[in-house]
């Protein structure tokens, strides 16, 4: 009895696998199923992305027990990929909805598709959400600015001013944090602070070459 139910089971189960993969297969429903795969991808991708990051950050510049310090990996790694799920989400839906009602895709869909999944899932100003517009921010400088070579709206250099993009940036950088730090993310203030204010503090060899700052014990 008991091993013709296991049987009857596998077999149920493997006919609906059957009907699931057949249902995949089916171009009526790519689209929506695309939103949920998206869904699935931004969730995945989110994690990956967040995780490693948090764990460095964390347990660089961060103090507190360890039981304090794995819980704010957990959040800041499960909040980045709820964001990214979400706006994935969001982003496939809208892009399929107007191409559904407009009959066809054209490029401004996609515009008005991540504008109003920006606005929902990542206007709320907080850490995470300032990190991936920054890192946005400064990919689509570089985007537009090969756009407009390539579309002639700027001519092209004639030398490469990658190392001018370079200087101007570093010395941006530098000029704010020595002098508005405040104004600087949060993490590069910690990133800055321990490169080039910690260097200048030492007692002994121990935190000269072994150690960032002494212990209390050592005070």
């Amino acid at each position: 009895m008991a091993g013709g139910a296991m049987a009857g089971g596998a077999e149920s189960f493997r006919a609906l696998l059957r009907a699931a993969n057949a249902l995949l297969q089916k171009r009526r429903y790519h689209a929506a199923l695309a939103v949920i795969k998206g869904f699935r991808n931004g969730a995945v991708y989110g994690a990956k992305i967040r995780a490693p990051h948090a764990l460095v950050m964390t347990f660089l510049f961060k103090s507190g027990s360890l039981r304090e310090k794995l819980k704010s990996i957990a959040q800041a790694t499960y909040a980045h990929s709820r964001n990214l799920a979400y706006f994935v989400f969001t982003y496939k839906g809208l892009l399929a909805a107007q191409s559904r009602l407009q009959g066809k895709k054209i490029p401004f869909h996609s515009f008005l598709a991540a504008c109003i999944g920006g606005w929902l899932v990542f206007g709320d100003n907080n850490p995470i959400n300032s990190q991936i517009i920054m890192y946005l921010l400064s990919r689509i400088l570089f985007g537009l600015s090969r756009l407009a070579v390539e579309k002639g709206y700027i001519p092209q250099p004639k030398q490469d001013p990658f190392p001018l993009v370079a200087a101007l940036v570093w010395g941006t950088v530098l000029w704010l944090f020595e002098y508005h730090k405040e104004t600087l993310q949060p993490s590069l203030q910690s990133s800055m602070t321990y490169l080039y204010e910690d260097s200048e503090v030492w007692h002994d060899l121990s935190d000269f070459l072994i150690y960032n700052k002494r212990t209390d014990s050592k005070k």
